[in-house]
């Protein structure tokens, strides 16, 4: 059981800590990370965003893309389509080869996209995405507050 957390007390600039859950996503009926290990980045207004340590990934199941994005906090990311039995999913996720000196402990652990796979789960409980296409937090029902990324919540 999750405890209950208010995503509006979260922190900014966010805090990085162990997910302390089991963390693990599911494409085309394959599990393409299974984690013990994991981390979680909290920010306000933000569902917690999971990390898995490349070791427990299936990285021959990730191909570079050309995306790149940029967070003010943790530096340069780079994106990976998930390609898995035939089937693609572009951009499904994302890792961070060279982040700040306060996150990096997640340097090259890799974050999946909820609606770019087809299950995730922290602990037992499956997960929803995050509102919206630019947050890649995994939302799951013990989670309270206005959570961004629905429209008109972009720039707050």
């Amino acid at each position: 059981m999750l405890p209950v957390e208010d995503v509006q007390t979260y922190p900014r600039p966010p805090a990085l800590e162990p997910a302390g859950h089991r963390l693990r996503a599911i494409f085309a009926g394959l599990p393409v990370a299974d984690t013990d290990a994991g981390f979680r980045v909290l920010e306000t207004h933000h569902a917690p965003t999971y990390y898995i340590p490349p070791t427990d990934v299936v990285m021959s199941a990730l191909v570079p893309s050309s995306r790149e994005t940029f967070c003010e906090w943790k530096g340069r990311a780079v994106c990976f389509d998930l390609v898995v039995n035939g089937r693609r999913s572009s951009n499904a996720a994302w890792a961070y080869p060279a982040p700040t000196a306060r996150f990096s402990q997640i340097r090259d652990h890799i974050a999946f996209y909820a609606t770019s796979v087809d299950e995730a789960f922290v602990g037992q409980i499956k997960v929803q995405p995050q509102p919206g296409d630019f947050y890649g937090g995994w939302v799951t029902p013990n989670l309270t507050g206005r959570i961004k990324g629905a429209v008109g919540t972009m720039h707050w």
